[in-house]
C-alpha cells in the first residue's frame, strides 16, 4: 500500500465494517487508496436530554393516535441515534415484542448512514424510516412537509414532531417545519468535544506519509478544523485565519458537505479543494475522482 495516494478520514472507523475504507481500499474503478482514520471527537450523552426521551419512550407518548404528544421523530446523525437506541435498550428484556412501541410512526433521517443505524434499532415489526435519499437537511425538510402532511392527511393540526440532536448543528429543519405553522421540539441528547489527542495523531500520521507526493484530507464536521489547519501549518496564529492557499501542495482537503465547507471557508478562510455532492463515501470518492488530481487519465478526458 506504500505507493497508494493516502486519504485521511478524520473521523473514528466504523465497526464491524467501514464503508469508507472499503470504497477507497477498493474502488470500482481508478487506483486504490491508502485510507487512514483519524479520530477527531469523543462524544457523550446528555443526561438531561435522554431523561426527556425516555420519559417519551416509557409512558408512549409517540404514536398516530389523537392526543399523542409527538407523531414523528427526526434524526440527522447516528450520534443521535446511538443515544435513542441506549434508550430502547434500557427496556428491551421487559417488553420484547412491540417495545419501543413505534411502528406506525414516521423516522426521518437525512442520509444512508443514519437510515442503516435506525434499521437496526430492535423494534419488531421494525421502525419505518423516510428520508435516506435526501442526504441533506436542506433537502430533508422539505421531504418532511410533504410526506408529513401526507401521512397525516385527516388532520387540520399537524402532530408535533420529536427532533434528537447534538449540541452542534444547522437549525435548517426547525425553521422549515416552524415555518410552515407546524411545532418541532429539538432534545439535545449527546455532546462532542475534540479529542485532546488528535493533533498529536494527525500530525504523527501525516509523518508517516510525507514521502508520498499527494494526500488527501477528508473532514467530516467543523469541530476540529481549526486544529486540522493548524497541523497542516495552514493557520496564522496571529489572526487565527488560514494562510493563502499554494497552488502546489501536496495536500488536498475535501468536505463531507457544505456545513463544514461553509465553516472552513467563512470561519477561518480556507477554501477547500472539494465538496461532495452527497455526504456518502460515494459522494467524498466522486468528488476526488471528479478533482482529477490522482486520476490523471480521468483529467485528460474532460471535456
Amino acid at each position: 500500500m506504500a505507493s497508494n495516494t493516502p486519504v485521511f478520514l478524520l473521523k473514528t472507523k466504523s465497526v464491524p465494517g467501514d464503508a469508507y475504507e472499503e470504497l477507497f481500499s477498493s474502488p470500482p474503478r481508478g487506483p486504490s487508496f491508502d485510507p487512514i482514520f483519524v479520530p477527531v471527537l469523543e462524544h457523550r450523552f446528555l443526561e438531561d436530554g435522554m431523561a426527556r426521551v425516555r420519559h417519551v419512550l416509557q409512558n408512549r407518548l409517540i404514536g398516530t393516535a389523537e392526543g399523542s404528544a409527538y407523531g414523528g421523530l427526526i434524526f440527522t446523525s447516528q450520534r443521535a441515534v446511538e443515544a435513542f437506541t441506549s434508550l430502547v435498550q434500557e427496556r428491551r428484556g421487559e417488553e420484547p415484542d412491540r417495545w419501543p412501541f413505534l411502528q406506525d410512526v414516521p423516522v426521518y433521517s437525512v442520509g444512508p448512514a443514519t437510515t442503516r443505524a435506525l434499521k437496526a434499532v430492535p423494534q419488531s415489526p421494525p421502525l419505518q424510516v423516510f428520508g435516506e435519499h435526501t442526504g441533506i437537511g436542506d433537502k430533508l425538510a422539505p421531504f418532511i412537509l410533504e410526506h408529513y402532511a401526507e401521512w397525516y392527511k385527516d388532520r387540520e393540526v399537524k402532530p408535533p414532531l420529536l427532533f434528537l440532536v447534538g449540541e452542534k448543528r444547522r437549525d435548517i429543519i426547525p425553521k422549515v417545519l416552524t415555518g410552515a405553522g407546524w411545532k418541532v421540539d429539538e432534545v439535545t441528547v449527546y455532546g462532542t468535544a475534540e479529542l485532546p489527542s488528535f493533533g498529536h495523531d494527525f500530525a504523527r500520521r501525516l509523518e508517516e506519509t510525507a514521502d508520498r507526493p499527494r494526500r488527501w484530507v477528508v473532514v467530516f464536521s467543523p469541530s476540529g478544523c481549526d486544529s486540522m489547519l493548524k497541523v497542516l501549518g495552514l493557520m496564522d496564529e496571529a489572526t487565527g485565519k488560514a494562510k493563502p492557499k499554494q497552488p502546489d501542495s501536496a495536500t488536498l482537503i475535501a468536505t463531507i458537505g457544505p456545513t463544514t465547507r461553509d465553516h472552513l471557508a467563512r470561519t477561518l478562510g480556507y477554501q477547500p479543494d472539494v465538496c461532495a455532492e452527497q455526504p456518502t463515501p460515494e459522494g467524498v470518492w466522486q468528488g476526488i475522482l471528479c478533482f482529477g488530481q490522482d486520476f490523471p487519465e480521468e483529467r485528460q478526458q474532460q471535456p
